[in-house]
């Protein structure tokens, strides 16, 4: 038993290193078709290791902060992703940050979410949550989501869904001012809204966690170990995904699927992470996750690319669809009759899931 946990600790420390390194091989190439597999193979095994370091890191700072350092670690590297390739150009620059946005949004609030009250439900009986913490968190990204990709459809201003350049700077800044005002409402003001509870609503605290939490120095190793990790699975992603590109216009789909594909890869680890967590009734664990992603995909987004945007010569489409936006009014509509009792059945998860294979199924066929 020792010798297989110590092996299994040695591949967590190996294999996020040995992902940076064909990340550096392999960027910027054209990779033949063996090439393509084994980054697959190792883009999976950075995803496992991330998953593995994000939660020693959550187990030493405990909740919500643990959720909060694997959901903004994982957006500022998509971050980077994003404004990185709209730096390129092209056509598909104008509407890469609204499509990728609201991919992170439907996959967070939809598949996470819906997964983990399918598994906390179906392992417990009842997925139980805070409905105060909860309830915040799906109004912030509510109103983040509405002012950046459904106010731009409407605006008269600027012809086509896009902001005037001071419309923009207010979404980003309205942005910014709300996501740093939810993080400091979950880490200091009201924290024990975020934090999982027994079903009788009873508070959990890390203190009552049995397992001893890591040391200092086995923490700050996981850090630095998990960001190596998630730029692995960004940068592996990205260089995987002209063959993925490839593979769609194959098939003859439409290309804003291989973006959904990329974003499925990109939080990969923190929907492990979240099923993990609803598997050990911490649904509000899980929720934190799946909500501060998507919290944070918006709000750390807009202001990345309203500043890439001086540099871009194209225009800048924020405002979604109208199949879209109805997708959306249904994702926040059913999210609300969700949150509000406080626990879930399986069939909240079904219903939540049931969205994202709409908004897939009509990616796939528009």
């Amino acid at each position: 038993m020792t010798a297989r946990i110590k092996g299994g600790q040695a591949a967590t420390v190996v294999v996020p290193l040995l992902a940076a390194v064909m990340l550096v091989l392999t960027w910027g190439r054209d990779l033949p078709g063996v090439m393509i597999g084994i980054a697959g193979v190792v883009l999976a095994g950075a995803v496992l290791a991330a998953v593995h370091h994000a939660e020693v890191v959550a187990h030493k700072v405990g909740e919500p902060y643990g959720a909060l350092v694997l959901a903004v670690a994982v957006t500022i590297i998509e971050v980077a992703l994003i404004v990185t390739l709209m730096m390129d150009g092209g056509e598909k620059s104008a509407t890469l940050a609204r499509d990728t946005v609201f991919a992170a949004v439907m996959i967070t609030l939809n598949g996470i979410v819906g997964l983990c009250l399918l598994v906390g439900a179906l392992r417990h009986r009842v997925a139980v949550f805070n409905p105060e913490g909860t309830g915040a968190a799906f109004a912030t990204v509510a109103t983040l989501a509405g002012l950046s990709l459904v106010l731009p459809t409407f605006t008269e201003s600027s012809p086509g869904p896009a902001f005037t350049t001071g419309q923009l700077v207010f979404a980003a800044v309205a942005s910014l001012a709300l996501y740093g005002l939810f993080i400091a409402t979950q880490t200091a003001r009201h924290r024990d809204y975020f934090l999982p509870v027994t079903p009788e609503g009873e508070v959990i605290s890390s203190e009552d966690e049995h397992a001893e939490p890591p040391s200092a120095k086995v923490a700050w190793q996981s850090v630095g170990l998990l960001l190596v990790s998630l730029i692995a699975v960004v940068g592996l992603a990205k260089a995987v995904s002209p063959a993925i590109e490839s593979g769609v216009s194959a098939a003859g789909l439409d290309a804003s699927v291989v973006g959904i594909i990329i974003a499925l890869l990109v939080l990969l680890p923190e929907s492990i992470a979240a099923a993990r967590a609803a598997r050990r009734d911490r649904v509000q664990t899980s929720l934190n996750l799946g909500l501060g992603s998507a919290m944070a995909s918006i709000g750390l987004t807009i202001p990345a690319v309203t500043i890439a945007s001086i540099w871009m010569d194209g225009p800048l489409h924020l405002g979604l669809g109208g199949v879209h936006m109805v997708l959306l009014a249904l994702t926040f509509v059913v999210g609300i009759l969700t949150v509000i009792p406080g626990r879930s059945t399986p069939l909240q998860g079904g219903v939540h899931l049931s969205l994202l294979a709409a908004y897939i199924a009509l990616a796939v066929s528009p």
